[in-house]
């Protein structure tokens, strides 16, 4: 579990690979746009390769704002969500789920993400981030980010994504689909006998 960190320093935060669908691009320009130092901890796949040599390394190229960290293990994970400002988590694909959002959620870090695929089931608008969907959207977001409520974020995450809440949620299930087993054999029964 990563530790809530009360106290977040001036900088954004990237996580995640390189790639068109994952939109650093995106992330660069909205860290550029406010003034922020963004740290991008971030694996280059091969097969994008080409996407990091003609889109990002320009980008990168003369920007004092950009700290290119490479991939990260998970205490280096806890280190740069843990006091980053906000988690930018631009996307341009219907992600099926981003733990990196829980994960900056656990450390108490606000996400600023594009409202596509699981986005919106795991933001609460204002509670634990916000939702955009422009660039404009995002730098305004980031702007009054600092306004949201660390600790809060933190105990959201409590409730909705600790492994606590996971194994009740689990009990839960498989309660109800014990019940329904039980339900259905009962059910079975007396039409064996009729017949």
């Amino acid at each position: 579990l990563y530790r809530f960190e009360p106290s977040p320093q001036p900088y954004l935060a990237f996580i995640g690979r390189v790639s068109p669908e994952k939109r650093l691009d995106r992330a660069i320009e909205i860290a550029t746009a406010v003034g922020l130092p963004l740290k991008v901890a971030a694996k280059i796949d091969r097969a994008d390769n080409a996407y990091y040599r003609e889109v990002i390394e320009p980008m990168l190229q003369g920007n004092p704002l950009v700290e290119f960290i490479g991939e990260v293990d998970d205490a280096g994970k806890q280190e740069l969500l843990g006091h980053a400002l906000a988690l930018l988590f631009p996307i341009d694909w219907p992600e099926p789920f981003g733990l990196v959002m829980i994960e900056a959620n656990a450390c108490g870090t606000p996400v600023v993400a594009w409202r596509n695929g699981s986005t919106p089931e795991v933001i609460e608008e204002g509670i634990n981030g916000t939702l955009v969907a422009s660039i404009d959207e995002a730098i305004e977001a980031v702007r009054h980010i600092e306004g949201l409520d660390r600790e809060r974020i933190r105990a959201n995450f409590e409730v909705r994504f600790s492994a606590a809440r996971q194994a009740e949620d689990y009990e839960h299930l498989y309660h109800h689909l014990i019940q329904a087993r039980r339900s259905q054999s009962q059910a079975v029964v007396p039409m064996l006998h009729a017949a």
